[in-house]
């Protein structure tokens, strides 16, 4: 199967006065259509530098500094800033974690919504108009033509939320990025959200990457999984195989780490020592000052990805039975 979006050891740094910060570092995955890509790490670990790198929004002091963005066989690291917005929202749409940050609050949802429609799709206001309305009653907002109206600070985070959702779907994208969605919302909305979003995905057969912290979200919404630490792909496999038979210790502990309903636990599992200091790093596995597995070879040198079972990679030289 050709993947629809196939990004091949890509590198994002940032250069600072002191040093430099390898945020993104040779990271490599797939994404087919109709499938869902979940990425998940602790806080900076790389998974939001990964993704505005596929979508050419890092600014300096950030620069990529390696690697291919294939999209549809097309690198996107290659176009010019023109051509990239023509690909912007339109075939690669992308969800941001607030979504007050994504609206302008000068303008009414109807007119955000219209001038992506008019912009991307080249239709006239009437039919953008016509658009607009049935991208919010596909989300879930009532009485859509008296909303369209309404400016963002009139709506709950929630409702936001599934006004940033129809913005992103409303050119019928190839690709949806989700960086974690859902994060600002409570318990009960962020549900509501996810199962949304898992409906609209199916429905438009569109391949998504969902960034989060939360394993218990990639749980319900992933198709693979891919596990970031210190900038780096660690692990990536099928969901049941990351869940079920992690192999590397990072993926092992962060699963531990998890409260869990059906079991009873006295005290909670935690990760020993600070998540790595990403300026000016060594060429050697980021995880290795932490790792309870670690070898003498691991000090010397980076390994590799490399399957351990079918579908399921790990870069380890000693990975979990």
């Amino acid at each position: 199967m050709t993947a629809l979006l196939e990004v091949r050891d890509l590198s994002t740094y940032f250069f600072l006065s002191e040093g430099i910060v390898k945020a993104v570092d040779e990271v490599s995955f797939t994404l087919n259509s109709n499938e869902v890509l979940g990425i998940v790490g602790e806080t900076g670990s790389g998974k939001s530098v990964t993704v505005k790198s596929i979508m050419r929004l890092v600014r300096v002091p950030g620069k990529i500094v390696k690697g291919q963005v294939l999209y549809k066989g097309q690198n996107l690291l290659e176009l010019s800033e023109r051509d990239m917005q023509k690909i912007r929202g339109k075939e690669i749409a992308m969800i941001f974690q607030d979504p007050m940050m994504s609206l302008n609050p000068l303008y009414t949802v109807g007119d955000q919504l219209m001038e992506t429609i008019v912009y991307h799709m080249g239709y006239d206001r009437r039919k953008a108009y016509m658009r607009a309305v049935e991208m919010l009653e596909l989300v879930g907002i009532p009485e859509p033509e008296k909303r369209m109206n309404s400016y963002p600070f009139e709506f709950s985070g929630g409702m936001r939320q599934r006004v940033v959702i129809a913005i992103a779907l409303s050119c019928n994208p190839s690709v949806l990025i989700a960086d974690e969605p859902t994060t600002a919302l409570d318990v009960t909305i962020q549900a509501q959200i996810l199962e949304l979003m898992k409906e609209l995905q199916r429905e438009f057969k569109t391949g998504m990457l969902y960034i989060t912290h939360n394993l218990g979200v990639i749980a319900s919404i992933a198709d693979r999984v891919m596990v970031m630490y210190g900038g780096r792909h660690v692990e990536m496999g099928l969901t049941d195989q990351i869940f079920y038979s992690p192999k590397h210790p990072y993926t092992k502990m962060l699963l531990r780490s998890v409260p869990r309903v059906d079991k009873r636990l006295e005290k909670l599992e935690s990760i020993p020592g600070q998540p790595p200091r990403m300026l000016d790093t060594p060429p050697v596995c980021p995880f290795l000052p932490r790792c309870p597995r670690r070898l003498e070879r691991c000090f010397r040198e980076l390994p590799q990805m490399v399957e351990v079972e079918p579908n399921h990679f790990v870069r380890c030289f000693n990975p979990m039975d």
